[in-house]
């Protein structure tokens, strides 16, 4: 299991994780401080790590996940103009085959204020061994 974690998302912004090619999944949990998506990844069982599935996108070797974003809007039909690329790479053998459930985190709001998009720097150091939740 993979869990990414918006932190401060700004007010007013619709995010969603993206599956396939246009499927859009909505977080488990939303407050105004935090978004958290909760998600299954297919691992490769052995050498280097490989991630497939409707989650993974991009090339094997450099896999990521996208979260979409809907800005400040408040029309249903706002587009889903914005994405946050997610890294994986930094996920090692050692952390998959713990078997827990495996943490990323990233600043929600931009400069300027918006929905944060394109590379997202990851904060506390990057994919994390999740601790269990209560």
């Amino acid at each position: 299991m993979l869990r990414i974690v918006i932190e401060r998302p700004p007010a007013g912004a619709t995010w969603r994780l993206q599956s396939g090619k246009a499927d859009l999944v909505a977080p488990v949990t939303a407050t105004a401080k935090k978004l958290v998506f909760e998600f299954p990844i297919q691992v490769s069982e052995s050498g280097p790590v490989v991630f497939r599935g409707p989650f993974a996108q991009g090339p094997p070797a450099g896999r990521f996940i996208y979260v979409t974003s809907r800005g400040r809007s408040t029309e249903a039909g706002a587009p889903w103009g914005r994405r946050a690329k997610v890294h994986l790479a930094s996920i090692t053998r050692e952390m998959v085959d713990s078997g827990a459930t495996l943490e990323a985190r990233f600043e929600g709001t931009d400069r300027k204020g918006g929905p944060a998009c394109a590379t997202v720097p990851l904060l506390g150091g990057g994919w994390t061994v999740a601790r269990p939740t209560r």
